[in-house]
């Protein structure tokens, strides 16, 4: 038999899942707590026990991207500089399967908890600092690690808006991401030497 509180945890879960899906269907507006309930086959009022209102359960879900987003940092292996561009990588993964999910983890908090998702996002962003402490000097960490994460922030933003393929810059979001590691690692390389 199921308990009173897996029942409602399952409940949450198929919440979050509808969400998620209507929101990589169709963006935020295509994201209604009625179309929400229906997807995840619970009653229409069910959504209201577990979040205030739509933008509670979209905050809901883009703290669980960045929770995603920080198994999959962690779980990087390889060399420093692998391990930096395979994050980064990660990243631009989200917002290029992702769009709407991508914006709605990189915008401003919103919600009744704006606290859970800047604790997600800061998680992640410790755990990406973490793999770039072992690329450049102690004293260069956040610098270059804010440089390295707003940078590729600002890459994906400008792919998501087709700015690649008008051909002025000539170069693609990917070539970008590798230019920002090379230039941050190599310039490490050639401090130590």
């Amino acid at each position: 038999m199921v308990s009173r509180a897996e029942s409602a945890a399952a409940t949450r879960r198929a919440l979050l899942d509808s969400a998620a899906e209507l929101l990589d269907e169709g963006g935020p507006e295509a994201v209604t707590l009625r179309d929400v309930a229906a997807r995840a086959g619970v009653s229409r009022g069910a959504p209201y026990g577990h979040f205030a209102d739509k933008e509670s359960l979209l905050a809901a879900v883009a703290a669980e991207g960045w929770e995603r987003l920080s198994n999959e940092i962690a779980a990087q292996s390889g060399t420093p500089s692998e391990r930096v561009r395979g994050a980064l990588a990660a990243l631009v993964t989200i917002g290029r399967r992702h769009p709407h999910h991508y914006r709605r983890m990189l915008g401003p908090p919103a919600g009744e908890e704006p606290g859970k998702l800047i604790s997600a996002s800061c998680r992640t962003q410790e755990e990406f600092l973490a793999i770039v402490s072992e690329l450049v000097d102690e004293c260069d960490v956040h610098r270059y690690g804010g440089l390295l994460f707003t940078g590729v922030s600002g890459i994906i933003a400008a792919e998501l808006s087709g700015h690649f393929e008008t051909g002025t810059w000539r170069t693609s979001a990917d070539e970008l991401v590798d230019t920002l590691v090379t230039i941050i690692a190599d310039g490490r390389l050639q401090a130590e030497g």
